[in-house]
């Protein structure tokens, strides 16, 4: 019981694009325009930091590629997101968690998660023996990676290296996490495609996110 207490609070971490259009979510134009897309995205994000604000944490940060907008919600802190590719992005914003705290990173394309899915995995009573947890994504990639002593030299054996955005990205990783106890967090969509955001919205269709694509989906707005 002293241990659980002693327990120092996760970090969390979530990496994102500023949802300008024409700069995320290209691959889904079309069918929708390059600013509805930027407007799924924005729903997205701010979903996911909202679902996270509720999470039992120490510290929330975002690790942001541009500047911060009225969907960024009270509590969080804001930091650049590092030069390089994805995987040394991902690697570099290990970086900012607390030094002696586990850390969890996720990105914005995951709206229907829910503070449930990772409040108990994160939880000291049950991340004792813990080294890693990891969240597939349904193509093949992932969408959360936490680490229970995140080391800036850890973070870039595990990451820099890793085959971005393939159906391999998550297998790849899950190779190099091998010599760790890994607890698997469920399963995901990311939001890639028009099909992907179609799914996600009927899963969690009470937030942002579902609301601005049935607003869109049901006016005739969306071109082709």
């Amino acid at each position: 019981m002293r241990a659980v207490l002693a327990a120092a609070p996760p970090t969390l971490l979530v990496i994102a694009k500023e949802p300008v259009p024409g700069r995320v979510k290209t691959r889904l134009t079309p069918p929708y325009t390059p600013e509805q897309a930027a407007a799924l995205a924005e729903a997205a994000l701010a979903d996911t930091l909202q679902t996270l604000s509720g999470v039992p944490a120490g510290r929330r940060v975002l690790v942001l590629d541009g500047a911060p907008g009225r969907w960024l919600p009270a509590g969080w802190e804001v930091v650049p997101q590092a030069g390089g590719g994805l995987d040394e992005r991902l690697a570099a914003a290990f970086g900012h968690a607390t030094p002696g705290a586990p850390a969890l990173l996720v990105g914005m394309d995951t709206p229907q998660l829910t503070g449930r899915m990772l409040a108990e995995p994160l939880s000291a009573a049950h991340r004792a023996g813990v080294d890693a947890w990891y969240g597939p994504a349904a193509d093949g990639g992932f969408w959360a990676l936490g680490l229970a002593r995140p080391t800036a030299q850890l973070a870039r054996r595990l990451l820099v290296g890793v085959p971005m955005s393939t159906g391999r990205t998550g297998a790849v990783l899950l190779e190099r996490l091998a010599d760790m106890t890994v607890r698997q967090l469920p399963s995901l969509a990311d939001v890639d495609t028009a099909r992907d955001a179609a799914e996600v919205a009927a899963v969690a269709p009470g937030g942002r996110f579902g609301a601005y694509w049935r607003s869109v989906n049901s006016s005739s707005e969306v071109t082709g």
